[in-house]
C-alpha cells in the first residue's frame, strides 16, 4: 500500500511480537495471536491476513480493520558472475534503497540498509554521497529479507547490516529488526549469524552491549591514526579513535564477545608499513579480529585498491605481530554490491527490470 491508500492503518510488520501481543490485549485478543501471526508473516511470508488460517474469520476482518502487511517493491535486481544479487527497492514514499544477496556454498548472507543515504560521509562510500535523507522503519528493514527469503525461495543463513546507512543512527528500528531475525517465530537466524557494522558511533556502541543477544560487531576503522582516520571518516572529529577504543575495550569486556575491526585496504593512502603497525596496536589492545578488504571503486572517487601481493603484504605484517587476520573475498563489484559502493540507485549493468 502506498501513500493516502494506508489512511489510518498501521503496518503491522512495524510490531515487534511483544508490541503486538501489547497491541491485540487492547482489542480484548490473546497473547498467543500475536505468535501465530508471526508465524505467518516470517516463517510462511503470508500477505493477507484471510490466508492466515487457524485466526478466526472475525479476527482476520478486525485485524484487517487495524493494519496493514506491506510488501517489498523491487524496481531492479542486478546479478553478477560471482552469484551475489544487488535488489533496489523502492520504499512507500518513493525513496530506493539497496540490499545485496551473497551465496557461498552451505552460506547465504543477506546485507541489509538501515537508512536512505547516510549523513556521515566517509572518503570511500558511496552511500553518504547525496547526504541523508531518513531512517527506514522496521518493516522496511526486514522486508528486505523477506522478499529475498519468499519471492527469491532463497534460505538465508546470516545477516549483516553493512548496506546503506549507519545502524546506529537508527538503533531502536535496528534492535527491534534483530529481535525479529533472531526470534524462533520471526526468522528464526541465530544471533551469533547477525552481524552490525559501526563507523563508531560511541553512544550506538554503548548501548548495543546492552541488548542481552550474542550479535557479532563490527567497527569500520579504515586507520588506527587520529589524523589519517579524520582525513577519511569525517565521524572520527565527533568520536574520536581514542574514545572509540576505550568504548570497544569496555564492550569486550562487558559482552566477552570478540570484536572484528574492518579495515578496507586503500593504494597509497592506509597500506603502509606504519599503518599496519599502528592497526596491529589496537587490534592486539582490543583482542580484535582484522578482517582486511580491497577498496571497491566508487564513481566520482580517485581510489585504488592494492593488488593481492600488498593486501597479503599488509595481512602478513598483522600476522606477524599476532593480530588474528582474515581478507574477505569481494564480491559484486561489477553490479556496484560490494563494500561501499551501494548508493539507493539504478544500475546501468546486467540489470534485470522488474
Amino acid at each position: 500500500m502506498r501513500g493516502n491508500d494506508i489512511m489510518e492503518k498501521q503496518d503491522i510488520k512495524n510490531f515487534t511480537i511483544a508490541e503486538l501481543e501489547k497491541r491485540l490485549a487492547e482489542i480484548s485478543e490473546p497473547s498467543f495471536r500475536a505468535r501465530q501471526i508471526f508465524d505467518w508473516l516470517y516463517r510462511k511470508g503470508v500477505s493477507e491476513f484471510s490466508c492466515m488460517r487457524n485466526l478466526p474469520k472475525d479476527l482476520q476482518e478486525r485485524l484487517d480493520a487495524i493494519f496493514y502487511v506491506s510488501r517489498p517493491e523491487v524496481l531492479e535486481i542486478a546479478q553478477s558472475p560471482d552469484g551475489t544479487e544487488k535488489f533496489l527497492f523502492r520504499l512507500s514514499d518513493d525513496n530506493l534503497i539497496e540490499t545485496v544477496l551473497i551465496p557461498d556454498r552451505e552460506r547465504a548472507t543477506v546485507c541489509l540498509s538501515t537508512q536512505v543515504g547516510c549523513k556521515h560521509n566517509c572518503a570511500f562510500c558511496a552511500s553518504g554521497q547525496n547526504g541523508f535523507t531518513r531512517n527506514i522503519s522496521l518493516a522496511e528493514i526486514t522486508n528486505q529479507l523477506l522478499f529475498i527469503r519468499f519471492e527469491r525461495n532463497q534460505k538465508i543463513t546470516n545477516v549483516v547490516f553493512m548496506g546503506m546507512g549507519e545502524p546506529f543512527d537508527n538503533y531502536d528500528n535496528l534492535v527491534k529488526a534483530i529481535s525479529i531475525i533472531n526470534n524462533p517465530k520471526g526468522l528464526a537466524i541465530g544471533a551469533r549469524k547477525i552481524t552490525v557494522s559501526t563507523c563508531g558511533i560511541i553512544p550506538g556502541i554503548e548501548r548495543f552491549q546492552t541488548i542481552g543477544r550474542q550479535v557479532e560487531l563490527s567497527v569500520s576503522l579504515y586507520a588506527a591514526d587520529e589524523e589519517l582516520r579524520s582525513k577519511l571518516m569525517p565521524v572520527n572529529k565527533k568520536y574520536p579513535l581514542k574514545e572509540l577504543i576505550l568504548t570497544l575495550s569496555d564492550y569486550t569486556k562487558k559482552t566477552g564477545r570478540v570484536i572484528t575491526l574492518e579495515y578496507p585496504l586503500v593504494k597509497d593512502v592506509n597500506d603502509s608499513a606504519d599503518c599496519a603497525e599502528k592497526l596491529a596496536g589496537v587490534a592486539k589492545h582490543l583482542k580484535a579480529k582484522v578482517n582486511l578488504l580491497g577498496y571497491s571503486p566508487v564513481k566520482g572517487k580517485d581510489y585504488r585498491m592494492p593488488d593481492k601481493d600488498g593486501i597479503a603484504l599488509f595481512a602478513r605484517q598483522l600476522s606477524r605481530k599476532g593480530v588474528t587476520v582474515t581478507i574477505r573475498k569481494s564480491r559484486g563489484k561489477n553490479i556496484a554490491a560490494a563494500c561501499g559502493q551501494l548508493a539507493g540507485k539504478r544500475n546501468e549493468i546486467q540489470s534485470h527490470h522488474l
